[in-house]
């Protein structure tokens, strides 16, 4: 899959492509559907798929310090969306100049200089170019004059989780704070995934028998609300099946929240350094301040004991 960040570095050469824009942020189910949609589109048109896509979020740039806490970097989404067979993914810069480009203008550079779109797929909300005036019946009627076309694909409406609401990164995000990490997962079809850098903690973990990697996550992280969960730990390909502690440890007065992940039955891990992935299964229980170390090194070890069963029963459904 090729990646470009901004208009030049699309190939001179580029032809007649499908195109779907959006922020994209989780790459949801809903997400999927676009892009697959754009995907499967592409290739009976026999022509590339290409994401168009933003950095920063928008909303950062129109209404500054209002960043959404973020469902996945846009690396991680590359990823995803090259699973999905997207053929090329375009990161624009989104600039307090470019947040001004009128939806006129934003057609006639991106989609029809650059891209030469053939087809354009996207959502019935879509909405782009200065104050989001542009939407999809306006996308519509310049593609009678620059020779594209338009499909709107309606996105399935979420279950039990998100109380009958539109597949939504706003949704999930809203899960996720609330420590509904199971019902994220429902609407990403994935866990909710947090990443970032190990570093040197208190270490009061391996001091207690249960060491664990101290993520320092990546700015604007959308991370789960404070407690106790069961995941994975990912490093270097493999996923460790992990119990996952979020909050600032209230058993020794901290106030600075992390992340941090035991890897369950693995002995002697050097992580420090590594750039890790944290994938959120399942919530074990709230954080709590326990009356002795006793305690609690007894909750932990029975945290441990229900990670294990609840990451066997998911291997096993």
């Amino acid at each position: 899959m090729q990646r470009w960040r901004g208009l030049e570095d699309i190939p001179q050469d580029w032809g007649r492509s499908v195109v779907t824009i959006g922020s994209y942020d989780g790459v949801h189910r809903g997400h999927q559907l676009i892009i697959g949609r754009a995907v499967e589109r592409a290739r009976e048109l026999g022509v590339p798929s290409v994401v168009v896509t933003f950095d920063p979020h928008p909303s950062e740039v129109v209404r500054p310090g209002s960043h959404p806490p973020l469902l996945a970097p846009h690396h991680r989404r590359a990823e995803l969306m090259a699973e999905l067979g997207v053929d090329a993914v375009l990161i624009l810069p989104f600039t307090s100049e470019f947040s001004k480009l009128a939806p006129t203008d934003f057609i006639v550079k991106v989609l029809v200089d650059k891209l030469h779109a053939q087809l354009v797929i996207e959502g019935p909300n879509f909405r782009f170019g200065h104050k989001a005036a542009g939407n999809v019946q306006l996308l519509t009627e310049f593609g009678e004059t620059y020779d594209y076309r338009v499909e709107v694909i309606d996105l399935y409406v979420s279950g039990e989780a998100g109380g009958g609401e539109p597949f939504s990164s706003t949704l999930t995000r809203r899960l996720v704070a609330e420590g509904d990490v199971a019902g994220a997962a429902e609407i990403l079809g994935r866990p909710h995934r947090v990443e970032g850098i190990v570093v040197r903690g208190a270490q009061r973990g391996r001091e207690l028998g249960f060491p664990t990697a101290n993520v320092e996550t990546l700015p604007h992280t959308a991370i789960p609300a404070d407690g106790v969960y069961a995941g994975w730990l990912n490093v270097n390909g493999e996923a460790m099946p992990a119990a996952i502690s979020v909050g600032t440890n209230p058993q020794f007065d901290g106030t600075e929240r992390t992340v941090e992940a035991y890897a369950i039955d693995r002995v002697g891990l050097d992580l420090y350094g590594l750039h890790v992935a944290v994938d959120f299964l399942a919530y074990v229980r709230g954080m709590l301040k326990f009356d002795s170390i006793d305690d609690l090194l007894v909750a932990m070890a029975a945290d441990v004991k229900r990670c294990s069963e609840l990451i066997s029963a998911y291997k096993r459904g």
